[in-house]
């Protein structure tokens, strides 16, 4: 059976409270990155705004972010990025009697409504992922010709022979419209094209090699000379690992750096908000998001990620997130910040990404 998106239920303005309600109110910005006081924060779901009489929705959201009007639309802006004298929308209801309505009910999930007691309504280690896994595999079937699957991964992904060799494989398979990472992600995969290790411990057997604590940053260093990731690539002539079919398919990458970073790799954003930038923009033609192993990538992309999308044409659609971890805490992390819309799979993402390899036939014995 072909995927079947979620039809999004817009709300009913012809309801007397929403068609009664008043225009929402927009004060200046008193400063450059400061809104004014009582402020609307905005959050994950679709969010209208009464503008002279009309219900305007706030087509690129964000959570934790203000809305800002600008010549009829509304602009969902970060606190940073706000100049002195915008028009900052003002009031801490969401109910539509401020102007300002919060659609939480665009998605409905058709699921009966569960009983008052019931085993095992959580996502755990317990929980099984059979359904999860085919309805990824329908997703990405169809997110390949109609969306954009963004990638959010850590270095575990790249510290294994077949996990490597899996998402390159879904890379290869235009399974991949992005990647947002670390560093440590795209310094362990290339050392494990250049020297096949990561961490100085051989992709396939995990036996450590003499000195192989030097490995990772006599790859950094290395592709530091090359001046950049796809030249280092080139000089050596290595095919294999993640970044490789990225640069050969000419996927984007974006990797932001950390306080802990070696070298870091040409390519890293050193600057926290150039790099959340660069994620944004990634983000912002998302349609479904899977991230694997990286907590506090995950969150940065979970809080920057809305429920939905607006195509062009004006269309809504459902964006879907997956978080996918062994921990449980690492996966329910994201839900405690507010990104209520994440589904999490408990597992090692290892084997995870070789199995939606394989679920979409993008596996081949090497």
């Amino acid at each position: 059976m072909a995927f079947q998106l979620t039809p999004y239920q817009a709300p009913d303005f012809t309801r007397p409270a929403l068609a009664q309600a008043p225009d929402a109110r927009f004060l200046p910005a008193p400063r450059d990155g400061v809104a004014p006081e009582h402020y609307h924060a905005t959050a994950i779901f679709p969010e209208y705004f009464k503008v002279d009489g009309r219900w305007v929705l706030a087509g690129e959201s964000r959570m934790d972010c203000v809305a800002v009007l600008e010549e009829g639309r509304i602009a969902v802006r970060e606190f940073r990025n706000l100049h002195a004298g915008d028009r900052v929308a003002v009031g801490r209801t969401e109910d539509g009697s401020e102007g300002i309505y919060v659609h939480t009910a665009g998605f409905p999930s058709g699921e009966a409504e569960a009983e008052t007691f019931a085993f095992r309504q959580g996502r755990s280690r317990e929980t099984a992922f059979s359904r999860d896994y085919n309805e990824i595999y329908d997703l990405l079937r169809h997110e390949r010709a109609h969306g954009q699957v963004v990638w959010v991964l850590g270095p575990a992904c790249a510290f294994d022979a077949d996990s490597r060799r899996a998402f390159s494989n879904l890379v290869r398979g235009s399974y991949v419209h992005a990647l947002l990472a670390g560093n440590a992600l795209a310094t362990h995969d290339l050392e494990g094209a250049y020297l096949q290790t990561a961490l100085g411990q051989d992709i396939y057997t995990q036996r450590g090699q003499r000195n192989g604590h030097y490995n990772h940053i006599d790859t950094l260093n290395e592709v530091r000379l090359c001046g950049s990731i796809p030249a280092f690539l080139d000089k050596h002539g290595l095919h294999d690992g993640i970044m490789a079919a990225c640069v050969e398919k000419q996927v984007p990458f974006v990797l932001v750096g950390s306080i802990r970073d070696d070298g870091p790799l040409p390519e890293v954003y050193a600057n926290v908000y150039e790099g959340q930038n660069a994620m944004r923009a990634c983000i912002r033609k998302a349609t479904t998001v899977i991230c694997m192993a990286t907590t506090l990538h995950t969150i940065a992309t979970g809080n920057m990620t809305p429920s939905f999308r607006v195509l062009p044409g004006g269309t809504v659609r459902q964006t879907y997130f997956y978080t996918v971890d062994v921990s449980e805490f690492a996966v329910n992390k994201l839900g405690d910040r507010g990104s209520m819309s994440a589904k999490s799979i408990v597992t090692n993402v290892q084997d995870f990404v070789v199995n939606i390899a394989k679920g979409l036939d993008c596996w081949a014995e090497p």
